[in-house]
């Protein structure tokens, strides 16, 4: 990763919040919403999209490790309403569904 791309990560990474299925649905309605699965860094596949990389996009397309929400994963999340994250690479929303780790005490 060069400095730029830190950068745009760390820009990125500061852009990333949590929010609800129910602020998400306008994006879905539009197509503009994108699933990142969790065994991948949000950020790192925002940052992927932000700086067009190709091969790196098309990897994680065909892995299926990102893709559009389709209709039966916005039922599953209606129903189940979990904790999401989300962060804005224009025009897309990509959204991850938050892993809950065990809290150390």
């Amino acid at each position: 990763m060069n400095d730029s791309s830190s950068t745009l990560y760390a820009k990125l990474l500061g852009e990333t919040a949590a929010i609800t299925w129910e602020e998400l649905q306008p994006f879905f309605a539009r197509g503009a919403l994108l699933w990142v699965e969790g065994a991948e860094d949000l950020v790192g596949v925002a940052l992927a999209v932000a700086e067009d990389d190709k091969p790196k996009v098309a990897q994680l397309l065909g892995a299926g490790s990102l893709a559009k929400v389709e209709e039966s994963r916005a039922e599953d999340l209606l129903a189940r309403n979990p904790k999401l994250w989300a962060v804005v690479v224009a025009p897309w929303v990509l959204v991850q569904e938050r892993d809950e780790a065990p809290t150390r005490h």
